[in-house]
């Protein structure tokens, strides 16, 4: 029975004075609960947060990390840095990477490497655009996605990785893809997975739903038979859109 798993990223918003305020406020909401929590805060919130959430069951964890261990990469972060603090889960290969900075499958394959070699957890996100599912390369541009992200990884290090199925078309733009379109994406994604490692990792993987996820359609959502989590962003931002979407996941 694969345990519902909850993520909540920030991305740039909230300072963290704001951040710490939010996750006391999860946290005791969430007392008792059995259910898997994260927040991704920015990288200048990540101590606040840390101290927040401390003695609770809430994950905090960073939106991205380097491929690299240290070094003159200026902006960048690296998996020291971050395990130093206590942050031991990591986002990796998020859309707005992808898209905005560049990050291709290769990169993306690289901090997958790099991060699960530092011992880290991560949340991959895939995804594909809304032109490449008009056109019919929903199955090929997730193939590609996850074939080359998974590269060089070992069955065993399968259980250090949640995957985020989040369709590009439908982050941040309040549409939604219907229960049935994300079920059957992580379907498709859950059968591959078994065509790479077997049957055991393919059963056992969490794969998140991501994509404008919100009160009003989670219960729906999390409902269905192969989505085992979501990935909030905006939703995320305030306990009053958070904690019904984590209830919904109880349900």
């Amino acid at each position: 029975m694969r345990k519902p798993y909850i993520a909540g990223n920030w991305k740039m918003n909230l300072t963290p004075t704001q951040g710490a305020a939010l996750v006391k406020e999860l946290a005791a909401a969430l007392q008792g609960k059995d259910v898997k929590v994260m927040v991704a805060p920015s990288f200048v919130s990540i101590p606040a947060v840390l101290q927040a959430a401390k003695g609770s069951n809430i994950i905090v964890a960073a939106q991205n990390v380097s491929d690299k261990a240290n070094g003159a990469y200026t902006g960048e972060v690296s998996c020291e840095q971050l395990l130093d603090l206590g942050i031991r889960d990591v986002i990796i290969g998020h859309s707005e990477r992808r898209s905005y900075y560049g990050e291709d499958d290769e990169w993306i394959n690289k901090k997958v490497l790099f991060a699960l070699s530092q011992g880290m957890n991560i949340v991959l996100c895939i995804g594909e655009t809304l032109q490449e599912r008009q056109s019919g390369k929903l199955e090929e541009v997730l193939s590609r996605q996850v074939k080359v992200a998974l590269t060089g990884v070992s069955a065993a290090d399968m259980k250090r990785i949640t995957l985020a199925y989040e369709p590009v078309w439908a982050i941040g733009t309040g549409v939604t893809a219907t229960a049935d379109d994300a079920d059957s994406a992580h379907a498709f994604v859950r059968g591959l997975v078994e065509s790479l490692y077997g049957k055991e990792v393919a059963e056992n993987l969490i794969i998140q739903y991501g994509g404008s996820v919100k009160p009003s359609n989670a219960k729906e959502l999390l409902g269905r038979e192969n989505i085992d989590g979501a990935l909030v962003g905006g939703a995320s931002l305030t306990a009053d859109k958070f904690l019904p979407i984590v209830e919904s996941a109880l349900e």
